[in-house]
């Protein structure tokens, strides 16, 4: 095909690679967005080491402290803390041990009986 370049596609594909592998800010440290999003997240004013608590139930009731005590969160207190929860889970990733990921887990059971809501998998009353 005429006017057509062989070889930009590779050299694109290296770039965005190459891209990806830095990770570092100009100053040479590391950007953490979601360690920002935890400091200062517009939903909840969390509580020093609240995810580092040793029972999931500990855990819940700080989440829910915060959430009722917090004027610039956008949602009810309940999808707040939840939301916190969910986003310190899927951001700490593969660095979580199965122990911790379990108690996290059960945080969120917690968290919903503490609000009052009907826990995961069980049955809810019949509407009539």
């Amino acid at each position: 095909m005429p006017g057509r370049r062989r070889g930009t596609r590779v050299a694109a594909v290296c770039l965005v690679q190459r891209s990806k592998s830095k990770r570092k800010s100009v100053r040479g440290k590391a950007h953490r967005w979601s360690h920002e999003v935890m400091q200062r997240s517009d939903a909840l004013d969390l509580e020093q080491g609240v995810f580092t608590r040793p029972t999931a139930r500990a855990i819940a009731l700080s989440l829910k402290r915060s959430a009722e005590r917090s004027g610039r969160r956008k949602s009810s207190p309940f999808r707040s803390a939840m939301s916190m929860l969910n986003f310190h889970i899927n951001r700490a990733g593969r660095n979580l041990t199965e122990e911790r990921r379990g108690v996290l887990n059960r945080a969120k059971d917690e968290l919903r009986r503490a609000f009052g809501k009907t826990p995961r998998g069980a049955k809810a009353a019949p509407r009539h």
